[in-house]
């Protein structure tokens, strides 16, 4: 197998505390866990596990200096335990118990065997592009954070568009007049970036994806950004914009408020096990359960 800079550890060296995390509204997502949490103690581990949302072991993970995190649920899962781990350089080993899984190679019937392999030092650590956003009422930063899919600033519960003033390293480039603009890594522009019609990015990239959502007389298409750039977006709307970070609870926006969006320093990084050009090969196999397709061949 081809290794990428961030070569395989043997578990004695590497992996010696491992966190296994479960995403709480799955069914037999924490059994699963304490199946998977006993395997790896046989092998000498030492392991904690259980529900994802247990602030208690996320305090654990970070400040005992847990080395692996395994969680199993969907992708959404994947990015919690992504904002848990990444400023502290924790690998994730996600095994899928959700749908599609574009972050998940890992299927429960395939724990056990993927397991052996881990502990053979058979794997390699993937880097995931990561967006720092900050929000700005007058000088003020009233929120900061990382994401790994997207920042969306988007309409509320009012259904008028929202106006977006757009900016890319100081200059202003357009004005969405739009549902949303979805801000993107290449991670993300398989997930709200694709469904609103942008394209699709291999992860290894670190550029910043612009989509907006339902345009009206405005830039309907992606773009996508040079390495490097920082997107500022001014909400220019009073009628309750809002923000959010992959997905997680919104922070309400006000006329005049700016979103500045750029690289993080952190990334997550994923431990795999298939060859390194495998993103494509997963790719068509996750586009093609679309049951539409295929009608005709």
């Amino acid at each position: 197998m081809t290794y990428n800079t961030d070569m395989a550890k043997d578990h004695i060296s590497g992996f010696n505390k491992i966190a296994v995390l479960a995403h709480p509204m799955i069914d037999q997502a924490v059994a699963h866990a304490a199946r998977v949490a006993a395997d790896l103690a046989a092998a000498g581990c030492e392991i904690i596990h259980g529900n994802l949302n247990d602030e208690t072991l996320r305090s654990q993970v970070v400040g005992e200096g847990f080395d692996l995190v395994i969680t199993l649920g969907g992708d959404g899962t994947v990015l919690r335990a992504g904002h848990l781990c990444a400023p502290y350089n924790i690998p994730i080993l996600p095994i899928n118990l959700g749908s599609l899984g574009f972050l998940i190679e890992i299927s429960p019937e395939d724990w056990p065997d993927t397991l052996k392999r881990l502990m053979a030092g058979d794997y390699w650590l993937e880097k995931r592009m990561m967006l720092r956003t900050q929000v700005w009422r007058s000088d003020e930063c009233v929120a900061d954070f990382d994401v790994l899919n997207d920042t969306v600033i988007a309409r509320g519960e009012n259904l008028r568009p929202v106006h977006l003033r757009a900016s890319l390293d100081g200059q202003v480039v357009t004005t969405y007049v739009a549902d949303a603009l979805v801000v993107s890594t290449p991670t993300g522009s398989t997930a709200y970036a694709l469904a609103a019609g942008g394209p699709i990015l291999p992860p290894e990239l670190r550029n910043i994806l612009l989509v907006p959502v339902a345009p009206h007389l405005s830039i309907d298409r992606g773009i996508v950004l040079a390495e490097g750039s920082t997107v500022s977006v001014t909400v220019q709307s009073d009628h309750g914009t809002i923000v959010s970070g992959d997905g997680q609870a919104p922070l309400a926006l006000e006329l005049g408020d700016r979103v500045d969006v750029c690289a993080s320093e952190h990334v997550t990084r994923l431990v795999r096990f298939q060859e390194v050009d495998y993103f494509y090969r997963n790719l068509v196999s996750l586009m093609d359960q679309n049951p539409s397709a295929g009608v005709n061949r």
